[in-house]
């Protein structure tokens, strides 16, 4: 084994070995600092001097000039998420859900306190917006998005924010959150705003379940209310409909049987006028064959016969 004596080592450190060591090392360090890799969800902004040039980069292996540009990795891809009245924290393959009563608690516009939690997910669509326009970027999100639910809460009453008004206020505030972003120059779109766990503090959580029962009985009764109004009212309407169209047809069949009649009457008044004796023997006639026709065994017997004893059903 060879020992370096300080004769040896002073003969290596010659100044040409001294000055290809210091190359090699300045050679290695602008190498180092000269590439950089851009993942495939990333782009990168470049910047020449601290000034921005125009110069955005995709993924891959990307070069620089050293000392002189400067690379700023924005994440593009990724859906980012911000959590507003708790915290879910994992180690270990286990999640701890903590809740951050400050951010939750919030008054509504009848006077009630609820508490809300929710989140804003958001995808970065412009880097160089992000990177350049806002300085505090994840604090500006965070408190646009906690003054908007804040808003939307105050503005309804603790039964609406509860029921049946979260989705509308989850549509109206990312509407109004985008707004904030744009006019802030942000550079972000926002994906989704998510009421997760809605309701009343825990010291009157018992009376609000009991409001609550009461309200879902009321609705209940109201349904049944309603479908026996449903049932009800068109049938009632459909026997009036019915009874209607029945004395429309007695009316129709009256009115055109007298017409009958008025025209007959008229046509033997006619007949009349022209042969009185005739026409006076014919119905006569007629009336005595309508009265006769459906009797069976009669007989007649002329009231002036003298001769015989005028007799009816001498058969039986």
């Amino acid at each position: 084994m060879e020992h370096f004596t300080p004769a040896k080592v002073s003969k290596h450190l010659t100044p040409k070995n001294l000055t290809i060591a210091i190359v090699g090392l300045v050679v290695i360090v602008l190498l180092a600092s000269s590439v950089f890799v851009v993942g495939q969800a990333e782009q990168a902004v470049i910047t020449r001097f601290g000034r921005y040039e125009g110069d955005v980069r995709g993924p891959g292996l990307q070069f620089k000039i050293p000392f002189v540009e400067r690379s700023h990795i924005v994440n593009t891809g990724a859906v980012q998420t911000e959590q507003f009245g708790f915290r879910v924290t994992g180690t270990g393959g286990r999640t701890a859900h903590t809740r951050h009563f400050g951010e939750a608690t919030m008054l509504t516009g009848d006077l009630n306190i609820v508490e809300v939690e929710w989140i804003v997910q958001y995808r970065i669509a412009d880097p160089v917006a992000w990177t350049f326009n806002v300085m505090e970027r994840i604090p500006t999100i965070r408190d646009v998005s906690r003054s908007v639910i804040n808003q939307f809460v105050g503005d309804r009453t603790i039964m609406d924010v509860m029921g049946r008004e979260r989705s509308a206020i989850e549509s109206e505030a990312r509407v109004r959150m985008s707004e904030f972003f744009n006019e802030y120059g942000l550079g972000i779109d926002v994906i989704t705003v998510q009421l997760l766990n809605v309701g009343p503090p825990a010291g009157v959580q018992h009376a609000f379940e009991d409001v609550n029962i009461a309200i879902q009985d009321m609705e209940r009764l109201i349904n049944d209310g309603m479908r026996a109004f449903n049932e009800t009212i068109p049938r009632a309407r459909g026997e009036a409909e019915r009874m209607v169209l029945v004395a429309q047809g007695f009316e129709a069949e009256r009115v055109n049987r007298a017409r009958g009649d008025v025209a007959r009457f008229l046509a033997v008044l006619e007949e009349y006028v022209r042969a009185p004796v005739v026409t006076r023997r014919r119905l006569y006639y007629e009336m005595m064959e309508y009265i006769f026709s459906n009797m069976e065994g009669t007989v007649l017997v002329d009231h002036n016969l003298r001769n015989f004893l005028p007799l009816l059903n001498l058969q039986q």
